[in-house]
């Protein structure tokens, strides 16, 4: 008899660890993703569907719609934009003691108004101080992919308009951009 008790006590062992276990990790994801917004939620969609049709377009009468530049800015037009050059950066990048590898960078500034050309001059070289402290410390792997590229853009963009504030750089636009 006591055979059979411990057959069961194994049995009920193997039903908890092949069954409801992996149930309970399949559920813990769902629930994860459900609450990051992967699957399910709705999101931005949803929003969108709560709003009634008249303030949707009552925004996009008054100028605040899609593709709308956003509060303070105007909109970019690249046929009246300005674009100021910086002077070419190289760099030497992060490798952590390993072999020596350089960032040679060309970047463009896109400006609102010509007017806005000497005020990021008289700053210029605040400007380049800030991309070259960031630029040294990037790492090969950082830069690595367009989300490297995309990431370097959008930091250089928030350095450049804290070193050019009251003017707003609307964009960095890469002329060249060699890792060696």
């Amino acid at each position: 008899m006591d055979g059979e008790g411990e057959g069961k006590k194994k049995g009920g062992k193997k039903l908890i660890l092949f069954i409801l276990l992996p149930l309970l990790l399949i559920g813990g994801g769902g629930a994860a993703a459900f609450l990051t917004g992967m699957i399910g939620g709705g999101g931005e969609e949803a929003a969108h569907a709560e709003g009634d049709a008249a303030g949707h377009g009552a925004a996009a009468a008054a100028g605040g719609g899609h593709g709308a530049a956003p509060a303070g800015q105007q909109a970019r037009d690249p046929l009246t934009a300005v674009y100021y050059d910086l002077p070419e950066m190289l760099v030497n990048l992060n490798t952590g003691g390993k072999r020596v590898s350089f960032l040679k960078l060309k970047v463009s500034l896109e400006l609102q108004k010509q007017e806005d050309t000497p005020l990021v001059e008289k700053v210029l070289p605040r400007i380049i101080d800030s991309f070259q402290v960031y630029l040294r410390e990037m790492r090969v792997e950082d830069l690595s992919g367009s989300a490297g590229i995309y990431r370097l853009r959008e930091e250089l963009l928030d350095r450049v308009n804290v070193a050019a504030r009251p003017v707003v750089v609307n964009d960095v636009l890469f002329r060249e951009m060699l890792v060696q």
